[in-house]
């Protein structure tokens, strides 16, 4: 997989701001700057895939969709929006299907993805819908073509939409089985040379053990891709984790039911848990 025509994200260069030498790429390039409003303040990431979990959009509902969650959640987008941040989005189908769930059931598991992805598309409409009520212009891009409701997603297309300060949420998961939503966001955080991986979740950040099954467990605000794989924690799957470091796309797993935890996220706040290559100082 490569990461555009640009180079890996980490080869980027030209940027206002000074070395790396935090252990942070530093994303303000001349030709990103001048989408900042004047006055705004700094940003750490510029251009960041959100992935949300379908999860997330349930609320306490468990299933389906809470539209009360559902604005909350796109009134922070919004906000980043308006900021200067080219925010994409990748968001997950569980609310409504898991398509492992399916397959453990007896279901054919090509078919069952399948279903998977048409759910997450039925979310990212639900997102499209609240994000325009904040006067966001979104486009739907989905891998799997379905003109009457959303766009093919078409790489540059994508980066085109974003550069104009649009929202793009990219949905049907990478359009074949087998390839969970969060591989689906860290794949096109690399195509679309994301500065970031924000993955949004129910929980305050990565712990050491399942926090629900041992009260012991521990927050962990910080560990390299490596452990991760390794230590077998469960961030997201093992592909997604790894087109991350091969890419060198930090991940930031946050609580997204606190709000204002994206636009700290995005400013570079210590929130939830850094997953990356090196110290974040």
């Amino acid at each position: 997989m490569t990461a555009g025509e640009g180079g890996t994200p980490g080869q980027r260069g030209g940027a206002v701001e000074g070395p790396e030498a935090d252990g942070r790429r530093d994303t303000w390039e001349p030709g990103r700057e001048q989408a900042r409003p004047a006055g705004a303040p700094r940003l750490r990431y510029q251009r960041v895939v959100v992935k949300l979990s379908g999860e997330a959009l349930a609320g306490e509902r468990e299933t389906g969709i809470d539209p009360q969650v559902v604005s909350r959640v796109c009134g922070e987008l919004a906000a980043a929006t308006r900021l200067g941040v080219q925010v994409a989005v990748v968001v997950g189908g569980g609310n409504i299907w898991r398509g492992n769930e399916g397959a453990a059931r007896g279901m054919d598991r090509a078919t069952a993805d399948y279903m998977g992805m048409l759910a997450t598309v039925i979310n990212a409409l639900a997102l499209m819908d609240a994000l325009e009520k904040y006067g966001v212009v979104v486009r739907v891009q989905t891998a799997i073509e379905m003109k009457e409701v959303a766009e093919p997603y078409i790489r540059r297309k994508a980066i085109s939409h974003l550069e104009k300060g649009r929202v793009v949420i990219f949905a049907a998961g990478t359009g074949n089985p087998f390839f969970s939503t969060d591989t689906t966001a860290a794949l096109r955080a690399a195509e679309i040379e994301a500065d970031v991986m924000l993955k949004a979740t129910k929980e305050a950040g990565v712990f050491d053990a399942d926090p629900r099954t041992h009260p012991e467990a521990r927050k962990l605000d910080e560990i390299a891709y490596l452990d991760v794989l390794k230590r077998n924690l469960k961030v997201m799957d093992a592909t997604a984790t790894s087109l991350c470091m091969d890419n060198q796309i930090p991940i930031i797993v946050f609580d997204i039911n606190v709000y204002g935890n994206i636009q700290k996220a995005i400013m570079g706040d210590t929130i939830g848990t850094f997953v990356g290559g090196e110290s974040r100082g």
